[in-house]
Order: C-alpha cells, then sequence, then structure tokens
C-alpha cells in the first residue's frame, strides 16, 4: 500500500492557481508578519485581554489599513488581495482582522467615500499608517440590529452641531483618535467626525470578555457634544451611508473567518499525526479522518465562495445579498469547524498553547457583529421571495 505524505487541507483545492502573483504575493507576506510578529504572542495577549496600540503602526508599515483603498497613502490594491490579508490576520487572531478591518473598511471607509476633500486629507493618510486610528459608531445598547431605531440625536446649534447619544460594542473605541458616530437628526440619519478629546465625549472600555479578549472594545458615550459644520460627512444621507460602509467590513470577514478556520484544522491535522494512541497516530482512525474530511470540505467551499465574490466585488458586481450569502456561510462552517477540532485535540483543546477554542471563542462575537446569522439569513430570504420579514 503506497502512503501518501500529509497536505494542507487548501492544497487539495489548487487554490493557488486561481490567484494572480500579486495576490499571492500579498498573502505571503501577510502570513509571514502573523507568523513571526504576532503568533509568538497572540495567547498572552488573548489571556491578558491586550492589543498593543503599536501594532497600529507596524500593520500601517505592511500596507494593510485602507488597503483596498485609492489614494491618500493607500496601497490601492483589489478586494480579493484584500481578502487574503484579513484571511491571514484572522489565522492569528480575530482581533487582528477586526482592527483591520474597522480601520479601513469601517472608518477609513466613510471618510473616504463620504467626506470632504479636507476630511480626507486630515485623516486618511495618517490613518493608512496607523498614526491615527479610527472607530465607527453606529451600534446602540439598545439597537444593534435596527439602527434604523438609533437614539443619538444631532441638532444644530448655529453653525454647530450637538451630539447626544450612547453607542455600544465599538471596535478601537478606547483606541481611536476619531470617531464616525452616526446619528438622527430632523433632516435624516447623518455621519460626524468626533475626534478623542472632544468635551463631552468619552469612552469606556468594555471588559470581562469571552470573546475577542485580544481586541479593544467599547462603549462611546457623548453629551452634549459640539462639533463645527465641517465635521459632518457632507456626501452621508440616510441609513445607506452605514449600511454600505458595513458591507465593506463584512466582505472581509468572509475570507477572514476562513483564517481561523484554516489555523484551526492545521492545528488539529498537525496534533492528529503527532498525538499517538492505542500504539498508532490518531490521524490514522477513521473517525478521525472523517471529521478531518469534512472540515477540509466545508473549509475549501468557503474558500472557493469567497474568492468568486472577491472577483464579482472587483468587477463592480457584488450585492449586499451575496456579501450575506459569505458571511452567513463562512461564519458558520468557521465556527463549528473550529469546534470540532477541538474535539481531536481532547484535552489539550482547552488549552492556549493551541488555538481551537481561542477561534472558537472569537468566532462566537464574529458570528452576531455586523449582522446576526438570523439577519442573513433574512436578508438571504428577501432576496428570494421580494418579502422583507424583518420589518412591520
Amino acid at each position: 500500500m503506497t502512503t501518501s505524505l500529509p497536505r494542507r487541507p487548501l492544497e487539495l483545492f489548487g487554490v493557488d492557481r486561481l490567484l494572480s502573483d500579486e495576490e499571492r504575493e500579498i498573502a505571503a507576506a501577510v502570513r509571514r508578519f502573523v507568523d513571526d510578529r504576532l503568533m509568538p504572542n497572540i495567547a498572552d495577549w488573548y489571556e491578558s485581554a491586550t492589543l498593543p496600540r503599536e501594532l497600529a503602526r507596524e500593520f500601517g508599515a505592511l500596507g494593510l489599513l485602507g488597503m483596498h483603498l485609492d489614494g491618500y497613502g493607500c496601497a490601492g490594491t483589489n478586494a480579493v488581495a484584500y481578502g487574503l490579508a484579513c484571511l491571514e490576520l484572522e489565522a492569528g487572531d480575530s482581533g487582528f482582522r477586526s482592527f483591520v478591518s474597522v480601520q479601513g473598511s469601517l472608518s477609513m471607509f466613510s471618510i473616504y467615500r463620504y467626506g470632504s476633500e479636507e476630511q480626507k486629507q486630515e485623516w486618511l493618510p495618517r490613518m493608512a499608517t496607523g498614526e491615527a486610528i479610527g472607530c465607527f459608531g453606529l451600534t446602540e445598547p439598545d439597537f444593534g440590529s435596527n439602527p434604523a431605531g438609533m437614539r443619538t440625536f444631532a441638532r444644530r446649534d448655529g453653525s454647530d452641531w450637538v451630539l447626544n447619544g450612547t453607542k455600544m460594542w465599538i471596535t478601537n473605541g478606547s483606541l481611536a483618535d476619531v470617531a464616525t458616530v452616526w446619528a438622527r437628526t430632523d433632516e435624516g440619519i447623518r455621519g460626524f467626525l468626533v475626534p478623542a478629546g472632544t468635551p463631552g465625549f468619552t469612552t469606556t472600555k468594555i471588559t470581562r470578555k469571552l470573546s475577542l479578549r485580544a481586541s479593544v472594545t467599547s462603549e462611546l458615550s457623548l453629551q452634549d457634544v459640539r462639533v463645527p459644520a465641517s465635521a459632518q460627512l457632507p456626501q452621508a444621507k440616510g441609513l445607506s451611508a452605514p449600511l454600505s460602509c458595513l458591507n465593506e467590513a463584512r466582505f472581509g470577514i468572509v475570507f477572514g473567518a476562513l483564517g481561523a478556520a484554516r489555523d484551526s484544522l492545521e492545528a488539529a491535522l498537525d496534533y492528529a499525526m503527532a498525538r499517538v494512541q492505542f500504539d498508532r497516530p490518531i490521524a490514522g482512525f477513521q473517525l478521525t479522518q472523517q471529521k478531518l474530511a469534512d472540515m477540509t470540505l466545508e473549509l475549501g467551499k468557503g474558500y472557493l465562495l469567497a474568492l468568486h465574490l472577491g472577483r464579482l466585488k472587483d468587477e463592480g458586481n457584488l450585492r449586499p445579498e451575496q456579501i450575506s450569502l459569505g458571511k452567513l456561510n463562512n461564519v458558520r462552517e468557521a465556527i463549528a469547524i473550529a469546534r470540532e477540532c477541538r474535539t481531536i485535540l481532547g484535552g489539550s483543546g482547552i488549552t492556549l498553547e493551541y488555538p481551537v477554542l481561542r477561534h472558537a471563542n472569537n468566532l462566537e462575537s464574529v458570528l452576531t457583529y455586523e449582522g446576526t446569522s438570523e439577519m442573513h439569513s433574512l436578508v438571504i430570504g428577501q432576496a428570494l421571495t421580494g418579502l422583507a420579514s424583518f420589518r412591520g
């Protein structure tokens, strides 16, 4: 009987042949950075609930911040390259991908797409290098899936705006130099840039998290926060503006979640090859191989879906409901893979010596944020039936 050499799961799909040279080089560069700089420290950062601020400049030096935007010091890569970078970052930890995603696809994109030229020049070059950090204030304590119900309100006072309200579950909130804050006005929902240190604007770090521990999550409080008229994002009118930013970030999650799944699967495969029970590696048992085969199938299918959606995005043909397809499927399968990998590792799987339960815990948050699985299911249902079941 011929014994084949072990292979990495995605190699079975020949996915590298589907990428351009530049896309492969970007993915490889980010993976090296993750392996060399992040992986040796992530267990300690996760356990201590720490995300070092200096990582922002390191991400910036690698060209990861706003990398799919053009100009203003941004790398201007295509969507697939951005997705692959998200995958490699999340293979390290969801917290790394979340930081880059919020910085580039929410905070920077909101300025890039809806800001004035003055706002772009003021913030984007510094954000691209990591000198300045941004956050995105949309979700509120009582309004997550229904952001249209937000209570944060901005009223005109002369030429200024005065903001009052609370935002919750804001990634990078306590690190941010500027927050994009969405508020109701008498003219509809509008966006505002609120710099850190503005009187009445405070942030509170959310602690005792069991998920996304290597990520800063905060509450934003705005009490009579006065900003000039120039703080308003002039092109942002209505709820469609923040939702378009969310679609940018959700696209990164479609790829990113696969990174957590791939790292979990590779860890489980390596463990199964080395772990001996009943005088043979547990990788040689049929039930273990069934698990490895099933997880490899779901990882590969998710990768092919992500790549297809990335090509559609680069063509300018990606629709919001298609992003929901990717986010729903890939996060759901990624968390299932991480949990199944934990069973292969047995007791070792619950420790930070191995990444699988850390990934599973992180994916509990990814499953919920930027659209819960239930909401993405209903978006798909509306696309199929024409009926919006989540609206009264």
